[in-house]
């Protein structure tokens, strides 16, 4: 008995991350409260300490759920050369602009998580630096700090473009914005060819 209860635990813990984490970028942070994000995973606030100490405790975790399944994309994406530019395509389109909730936790939460609690801002840092060291792998430039940089950057180009064609209310803009980070992503991957190509053998 003790084990179902142990894995049911485990499960409904499971169901209340997942539920959050697509309120958490819809909302924001500071919008959703305990009572909404219990309520979206079919349990009452009564549960919610059951599972978690607090709110930031919860927020810390959706972010290192959501930042490890968007890692588990890009690991699991052909390392051809032509895969992550279909990455970059998908990220940076109207669809994904459009539907926040099932989106990237970065470009829906990163405003709320820079003047978050520690515990969340740790969080988001652990899985930040994991996404970065793949996208730099990815690159097969053998300079790692240039590898690194050209990461960072290129993961700066889509987060950014992404929180800014949400921002206006225009969407002819909103098009343009992100038809200019496709534009300059992509750059940043020919970039990285010409680095290799360049670099001694």
């Amino acid at each position: 008995m003790a084990r179902y209860d142990s894995e049911h635990k485990a499960q409904t813990r499971a169901r209340v991350v997942e539920a959050a984490g697509r309120r958490l970028k819809k909302d924001g942070i500071d919008g959703a409260g305990v009572s909404a994000l219990m309520s979206d995973a079919g349990l009452t606030n009564g549960a919610f300490y059951a599972h978690f100490a607090s709110k930031d405790e919860l927020v810390a975790v959706v972010i290192a759920d959501q930042l490890a399944a968007q890692l588990n994309t890009l690991e699991s994406l052909p390392d051809d050369g032509h895969s992550l530019q279909t990455y970059i395509e998908g990220y940076l389109s109207s669809k994904h602009r459009d539907q926040r909730e099932n989106g990237c936790p970065s470009a829906a939460l990163l405003s709320e998580i820079s003047r978050a609690k520690p515990l969340v801002q740790q969080s988001f840092t652990d899985g930040l630096e994991a996404m970065i060291a793949v996208v730099a792998r990815r690159t097969h430039i053998d300079d790692t700090s240039a590898a690194r940089t050209l990461a960072i950057g290129l993961m700066s180009t889509l987060i950014g473009t992404m929180q800014l064609s949400r921002a206006v209310s225009d969407p002819t803009l909103s098009h343009e914005i992100l038809a200019a980070g496709l534009t300059n992503a992509s750059r940043l991957l020919e970039n990285s060819t010409t680095m290799k190509e360049t670099s001694p053998r």
